[in-house]
């Protein structure tokens, strides 16, 4: 599995976002990031976001506002309030789909499922994740591996 860095979080489909336009409230508000990756703005119209940096929206946000003459220096701050769903399948007591959290690791994602059921293989889990080219990547992962948001986790049965 590929090792996490600290690199800044990419939104993706699904992520929610908070928009805030200083010095007009009318502007600012909760966003989802839609499939095709984009947030939708008052005035401003569609702006993507999928596979870019807090920081990049607002900088892609505040160009929009200028190009349309809404403001001569915009200001804008984005922040995540909700991140995209983790899922858990297999030999887990309770799989199904959980909120991610920051720092989450293959370990913390089983206790959230209810952790390991008698059946299941504890070292190492199976990770699929989205690949930079779009396709879903299947890894190996011990306890540790950090998991982000969308992955699928996959615990396997014992053998006796």
């Amino acid at each position: 599995m590929p090792d996490a860095t600290a690199a800044a979080y990419r939104l993706g489909p699904d992520d929610q976002v908070r928009v805030t336009v200083f010095n007009d409230p009318r502007l600012t508000g909760d966003f989802r990031v839609s499939d095709a990756g984009s947030i939708a703005l008052p005035l401003v119209g569609a702006v993507q976001a999928a596979g870019r940096t807090t920081g990049e929206v607002e900088r892609a946000i505040e160009q929009e506002m200028k190009s349309k003459s809404l403001f001569r220096d915009p200001s804008v701050a984005v922040q995540v309030t909700g991140y995209r769903p983790i899922f858990v399948l297999g030999m887990a007591e309770r799989p199904g789909q959980f909120p991610y959290q920051p720092g989450m690791t293959t370990l913390t994602a089983v206790a959230v499922a209810g952790g390991f059921n008698y059946r299941a293989i504890r070292d190492y889990v199976s990770v699929t994740r989205i690949g930079p080219e779009g396709r879903p990547v299947e890894y190996r992962a011990g306890r540790e591996a950090l998991v982000q948001p969308g992955d699928v986790v996959t615990i396997f049965e014992r053998r006796f």
